[in-house]
């Protein structure tokens, strides 16, 4: 598992720390365990945007947008009546695998998803992502906070995001709290 301080000395994260979040009710709402790097990754940063493109989702969000419990319920919805006529991706195929949403592309309906399958350790998930408004999605074999600071710093190997490795390759990375980018007043 790649470490937090590798994306934290590329992109720091805010100087507040985001609010403290209650990981045992998360997961017992979500119904599983959420991976090391995912749970560091939001206490260090919280809700908001890296780079005015991938908005990270997190448990209790004042925002739904940013919610990891709103958007994960939307998503399966979502998914659940595309597959009804598109094929699911082939890690889904396997019986009781699923998608777990953690970000999502800024502008573009695009979402970036843990691929959960039974028996694996959370820490094993790996990263899908789906361009949103098309059937093709994108496997890689690395967990979030990896895949964050692969695209940030361009060397991820992705059709999706090699678009935009212009645009994520600024001299200075940044990143933008939901509060800041939303306002303070919630939904």
């Amino acid at each position: 598992m790649i470490s937090l301080d590798a994306l934290v000395r590329l992109c720091p994260p805010p100087a507040d720390p985001p609010p403290a979040v209650d990981w045992a009710e998360a997961e017992r709402a979500l119904g599983t365990v959420l991976p090391a790097d995912y749970k560091q990754l939001v206490e260090a940063y919280g809700d908001g945007i890296f780079d005015e493109t991938i908005w990270l989702l997190v448990p209790d969000s004042a925002y739904d947008d940013c919610d990891l419990h709103a958007q994960t319920t939307e998503r399966d919805e979502i998914l659940a009546d595309l597959w009804e006529f598109e094929d699911q991706p082939d890690g889904l195929r396997e019986a009781g695998a699923r998608v777990l949403p953690w970000a999502f592309e800024e502008g573009t309906g695009a979402f970036l998803y843990w691929l959960t399958r039974p028996g694996q350790h959370p820490d094993e998930w790996t990263v899908l992502y789906n361009e949103g408004r098309g059937p093709l999605w994108e496997h890689h074999d690395l967990g979030c906070v990896a895949f964050l600071l692969a695209v940030l710093n361009g060397t991820s190997d992705t059709e999706y995001f090699g678009r935009l490795h212009e645009v994520l390759r600024p001299k200075v990375h940044h990143f933008t709290t939901a509060d800041e980018v939303l306002g303070t007043s919630g939904q």
